[in-house]
């Protein structure tokens, strides 16, 4: 596996290559990256990650500083997982001078956990504009746990009709259901058995949705009260429209369910798709 330290190497190696596959994390990588990286086979001959913790998307008294940076870690799981090479700037690189020009979000990225995290996804769309600029790949695969995340990228990659086609990827869970995140690490042993809440409450409230219930404010409410019962600090439970993350329609086809909430320290986000009986 190459590994490329700056926008130079990066260019010496894109200009080698035909068609390539893109995976953008910010390290400490589990087996959900893994499956992201074993999937972008499938759409290019070359395989490129990249490791960068962006300071843009953190807001004041959030991770940046204590966010795990597991680089030996890293590069060996991407190595096994058959990546071809991996994009590792320093921040110097990526912002060799104050950023001053940010891409502005539609109002969605002010909604769920941009209402909680001001300026987060200004700062998540702006990094992923410049590594598609810098890394020019065919294909960006992106897991669908950060389903927000997601919704805004593919909105941004259409309305500036970038060549690439945005790739969701489904959520690599443990085998108690809890979806694999890179800041699970915080989670006390305690706080780790009882995780597997969040999961089991949205589970809950799909079901209900099958089973053909509409009051999408009081199945919000249940799951919500679900969680602060048992100790968790909820920041949102909400019913949305599968895709777009539009207002649920009483006559909508499909949904989404999502939700925020934090256990002690460590904040957890987790959705499921659902449809209608």
């Amino acid at each position: 596996m190459h590994i490329l330290a700056g926008p130079a190497e990066l260019g010496a190696w894109r200009a080698a290559q035909g068609e390539v596959a893109f995976v953008p994390t910010m390290g400490n990588l589990h087996a959900g990256h893994l499956r992201l990286v074993e999937e972008a086979r499938r759409y290019a001959p070359a395989v490129i990650a990249s490791i960068f913790v962006n300071p843009l998307q953190f807001g004041a008294g959030e991770d940046y500083e204590r966010y795990p940076r597991t680089w030996e870690n890293d590069c060996a799981k991407l190595a096994a997982a058959g990546c071809d090479a991996l994009f590792a700037p320093a921040v110097e690189d990526m912002y060799p001078q104050p950023q001053t020009c940010f891409v502005a979000p539609p109002p969605l990225a002010d909604e769920l956990c941009g209402a909680y995290r001001p300026g987060h996804f200004r700062g998540v769309l702006t990094v992923v504009l410049k590594l598609f600029n810098l890394v020019r790949p065919q294909t960006a695969l992106f897991g669908t746990k950060d389903y927000q995340q997601l919704a805004l990228v593919r909105a941004m990659v259409e309305q500036f009709a970038l060549p690439i086609a945005i790739v969701g990827v489904d959520t690599v869970r443990a085998d108690d259901g809890l979806a694999l995140s890179s800041r699970n690490g915080y989670l006390s042993a305690a706080e780790r058995a009882e995780a597997p809440r969040l999961y089991q409450t949205l589970a809950v409230l799909a079901e209900r949705l099958q089973a053909g219930e509409r009051d999408f404010h009081r199945l919000e409410q249940d799951a919500a009260a679900a969680l602060t019962g048992a100790g968790w600090k909820v920041d949102y439970v909400a019913v949305r429209e599968a895709g777009t993350l539009a207002a649920a329609r009483v006559q909508g086809g499909r949904f989404v369910v999502l939700a925020a909430a934090w256990l002690g320290s460590t904040r957890l986000i987790d959705n499921l798709e659902t449809a209608g009986p």
